[in-house]
Protein backbone atom coordinates (compact mmCIF):
# COMPACT_ATOMS: atom_id res chain seq x y z
CA UNK A 1 0.00 0.00 0.00
CA UNK A 2 1.36 3.32 -0.96
CA UNK A 3 1.52 6.21 1.13
CA UNK A 4 -1.76 8.02 -0.01
CA UNK A 5 -3.47 4.84 0.26
CA UNK A 6 -2.20 4.62 3.75
CA UNK A 7 -3.02 8.19 4.70
CA UNK A 8 -6.62 7.86 2.66
CA UNK A 9 -7.35 4.46 4.84
CA UNK A 10 -6.26 5.69 8.44
CA UNK A 11 -6.92 9.98 8.38
CA UNK A 12 -5.27 11.55 11.35
CA UNK A 13 -5.33 8.79 13.66
CA UNK A 14 -3.69 9.06 16.84
CA UNK A 15 -0.67 6.90 16.61
CA UNK A 16 -1.51 5.35 20.21
CA UNK A 17 -4.77 4.00 19.00
CA UNK A 18 -3.90 2.65 16.12
CA UNK A 19 -1.17 1.08 18.18
CA UNK A 20 -4.35 -0.91 19.86
CA UNK A 21 -5.82 -1.07 16.83
CA UNK A 22 -2.86 -3.24 15.56
CA UNK A 23 -3.03 -5.32 18.48
CA UNK A 24 -6.89 -6.11 17.94
CA UNK A 25 -8.47 -4.79 20.72
CA UNK A 26 -11.26 -3.63 18.63
CA UNK A 27 -14.03 -5.76 16.81
CA UNK A 28 -16.84 -5.43 14.28
CA UNK A 29 -19.17 -6.92 16.88
CA UNK A 30 -17.97 -3.57 19.69
CA UNK A 31 -20.11 -0.36 19.44
CA UNK A 32 -17.07 2.27 20.07
CA UNK A 33 -18.04 5.60 20.93
CA UNK A 34 -15.18 8.46 19.99
CA UNK A 35 -16.22 11.28 23.40
CA UNK A 36 -14.77 14.32 22.43
CA UNK A 37 -14.57 13.50 18.53
CA UNK A 38 -14.05 16.61 17.03
CA UNK A 39 -14.04 16.20 13.69
CA UNK A 40 -14.01 12.56 13.59
CA UNK A 41 -10.14 12.38 12.92
CA UNK A 42 -9.93 8.68 15.22
CA UNK A 43 -13.04 7.15 13.69
CA UNK A 44 -11.76 7.44 9.25
CA UNK A 45 -10.19 3.83 9.59
CA UNK A 46 -13.35 2.96 11.83
CA UNK A 47 -15.55 4.08 8.75
CA UNK A 48 -13.34 2.72 6.13
CA UNK A 49 -13.43 -0.96 7.60
CA UNK A 50 -17.10 -1.03 8.58
CA UNK A 51 -16.73 -0.87 12.49
CA UNK A 52 -19.73 0.48 14.52
CA UNK A 53 -19.09 3.94 15.59
CA UNK A 54 -20.52 6.93 17.06
CA UNK A 55 -19.54 10.19 18.81
CA UNK A 56 -19.72 13.53 20.57
CA UNK A 57 -18.55 16.37 21.08
CA UNK A 58 -20.08 19.74 22.30
CA UNK A 59 -18.73 21.70 19.05
CA UNK A 60 -21.31 21.88 16.26
CA UNK A 61 -19.61 22.82 13.81
CA UNK A 62 -17.27 19.76 14.79
CA UNK A 63 -19.86 17.27 14.10
CA UNK A 64 -21.11 18.44 11.38
CA UNK A 65 -17.76 17.94 9.94
CA UNK A 66 -17.32 14.58 11.29
CA UNK A 67 -20.99 13.85 10.08
CA UNK A 68 -19.71 14.84 6.30
CA UNK A 69 -16.59 12.73 6.38
CA UNK A 70 -18.28 10.12 7.69
CA UNK A 71 -21.24 10.47 5.02
CA UNK A 72 -18.20 10.39 2.55
CA UNK A 73 -16.70 7.12 3.34
CA UNK A 74 -19.90 5.16 4.05
CA UNK A 75 -23.00 6.13 2.08
CA UNK A 76 -25.06 4.52 4.63
CA UNK A 77 -23.78 5.49 7.82
CA UNK A 78 -26.43 7.04 9.89
CA UNK A 79 -24.97 10.58 10.67
CA UNK A 80 -27.17 10.85 14.17
CA UNK A 81 -24.59 8.18 15.54
CA UNK A 82 -22.44 11.63 16.02
CA UNK A 83 -24.09 13.82 18.65
CA UNK A 84 -23.63 17.17 19.76
CA UNK A 85 -22.97 16.90 23.52
CA UNK A 86 -20.54 17.47 26.25
CA UNK A 87 -18.99 13.99 27.38
CA UNK A 88 -20.20 14.96 31.15
CA UNK A 89 -23.83 14.35 29.73
CA UNK A 90 -24.45 11.81 26.69
CA UNK A 91 -27.30 11.41 24.98
CA UNK A 92 -26.63 7.21 25.56
CA UNK A 93 -27.90 4.14 28.34
CA UNK A 94 -26.27 3.45 30.43
CA UNK A 95 -23.87 0.45 28.77
CA UNK A 96 -24.52 1.50 25.57
CA UNK A 97 -20.83 0.67 24.24
CA UNK A 98 -17.98 -1.83 24.24
CA UNK A 99 -15.18 0.11 23.57
CA UNK A 100 -14.88 4.02 24.73
CA UNK A 101 -12.20 6.40 22.85
CA UNK A 102 -11.12 9.57 24.97
CA UNK A 103 -8.01 11.11 22.89
CA UNK A 104 -6.87 14.21 24.40
CA UNK A 105 -10.46 15.64 25.91
CA UNK A 106 -10.14 14.87 29.67
CA UNK A 107 -6.90 17.17 29.73
CA UNK A 108 -9.50 20.16 28.99
CA UNK A 109 -11.30 19.32 32.09
CA UNK A 110 -11.85 22.65 34.10
CA UNK A 111 -11.69 21.43 37.50
CA UNK A 112 -11.24 18.10 39.80
CA UNK A 113 -15.08 18.18 39.64
CA UNK A 114 -15.67 18.54 35.75
CA UNK A 115 -13.15 15.55 35.47
CA UNK A 116 -15.16 13.31 37.45
CA UNK A 117 -18.30 13.70 35.71
CA UNK A 118 -16.63 13.33 32.43
CA UNK A 119 -15.17 10.02 33.39
CA UNK A 120 -17.75 9.39 35.70
CA UNK A 121 -20.25 9.71 32.44
CA UNK A 122 -17.77 7.64 29.78
CA UNK A 123 -18.04 5.03 32.77
CA UNK A 124 -22.25 5.26 32.74
CA UNK A 125 -22.32 4.28 28.71
CA UNK A 126 -19.54 1.74 28.77
CA UNK A 127 -20.62 -2.13 29.50
CA UNK A 128 -19.20 -4.46 32.24
CA UNK A 129 -15.77 -6.04 30.05
CA UNK A 130 -15.75 -3.09 28.16
CA UNK A 131 -12.45 -1.34 26.95
CA UNK A 132 -10.85 2.43 27.35
CA UNK A 133 -8.94 3.92 25.91
CA UNK A 134 -7.83 7.22 27.68
CA UNK A 135 -4.96 9.63 26.02
CA UNK A 136 -4.38 12.66 28.39
CA UNK A 137 -1.91 14.96 29.87
CA UNK A 138 -0.30 13.39 33.57
CA UNK A 139 1.71 14.22 36.12
CA UNK A 140 3.97 11.33 35.74
CA UNK A 141 7.81 11.34 35.09
CA UNK A 142 8.34 14.84 37.28
CA UNK A 143 5.36 16.88 35.56
CA UNK A 144 3.55 17.41 38.19
CA UNK A 145 6.23 18.83 40.77
CA UNK A 146 7.59 20.75 37.71
CA UNK A 147 4.48 22.59 37.09
CA UNK A 148 2.80 25.25 38.19
CA UNK A 149 -0.93 24.46 39.95
CA UNK A 150 -3.44 27.27 38.69
CA UNK A 151 -6.19 25.79 40.05
CA UNK A 152 -8.29 22.47 41.31
CA UNK A 153 -6.03 19.74 39.40
CA UNK A 154 -5.13 22.07 36.81
CA UNK A 155 -1.53 23.32 36.45
CA UNK A 156 0.32 25.44 34.03
CA UNK A 157 2.65 23.44 32.31
CA UNK A 158 6.44 24.05 31.01
CA UNK A 159 5.54 24.43 27.34
CA UNK A 160 3.24 27.26 28.86
CA UNK A 161 -0.20 25.69 28.37
CA UNK A 162 -3.32 25.22 31.19
CA UNK A 163 -4.31 21.62 31.17
CA UNK A 164 -5.99 19.05 33.96
CA UNK A 165 -3.38 16.47 35.12
CA UNK A 166 -4.18 12.71 35.88
CA UNK A 167 -2.02 11.94 38.66
CA UNK A 168 -1.03 8.80 40.14
CA UNK A 169 -3.61 9.52 43.39
CA UNK A 170 -6.77 10.40 40.89
CA UNK A 171 -5.88 7.32 39.08
CA UNK A 172 -6.25 5.02 41.56
CA UNK A 173 -9.13 6.50 42.78
CA UNK A 174 -11.31 6.10 39.55
CA UNK A 175 -9.58 2.92 38.83
CA UNK A 176 -11.26 2.21 42.10
CA UNK A 177 -14.37 3.73 42.07
CA UNK A 178 -15.37 2.33 38.35
CA UNK A 179 -13.57 -1.49 39.06
CA UNK A 180 -10.60 -0.99 36.07
CA UNK A 181 -8.06 -3.07 35.70
CA UNK A 182 -5.27 -2.15 33.15
CA UNK A 183 -5.49 -4.39 29.68
CA UNK A 184 -1.22 -3.37 29.68
CA UNK A 185 1.03 -0.98 31.45
CA UNK A 186 0.22 2.82 31.28
CA UNK A 187 2.90 5.06 29.54
CA UNK A 188 3.23 8.53 29.48
CA UNK A 189 5.83 10.02 26.87
CA UNK A 190 7.97 12.94 27.79
CA UNK A 191 7.64 15.91 25.52
CA UNK A 192 11.24 17.24 25.53
CA UNK A 193 10.69 17.53 29.64
CA UNK A 194 7.79 20.06 28.73
CA UNK A 195 4.56 17.89 29.40
CA UNK A 196 3.75 14.08 29.99
CA UNK A 197 1.15 12.47 27.37
CA UNK A 198 -0.27 9.42 29.04
CA UNK A 199 -1.83 6.34 27.26
CA UNK A 200 -4.24 4.25 29.73
CA UNK A 201 -6.32 0.91 28.01
CA UNK A 202 -7.94 -0.23 30.82
CA UNK A 203 -11.09 -2.40 31.21
CA UNK A 204 -14.51 -2.23 33.34
CA UNK A 205 -14.48 -5.48 35.29
CA UNK A 206 -18.11 -4.49 36.34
Amino acid sequence: MNIAALNKLLGNIDIYLLDQILKGRFTKEMRILDAGCGEGRNLIYFLHEGFQVFGVDQNPTAIQMARTYAKTIDKAYDPLRLQVAPVEDMPFHQGAFQAVISSAVLHFARDTAHFNAMFGEMMRVLAPGGLLFLRMTTGFGGMEAASERIGEGTFQLLDGSTRFLLTDGLLREVMEKHTLSHVEPPKSVLVHALRAMGVLVMTKES
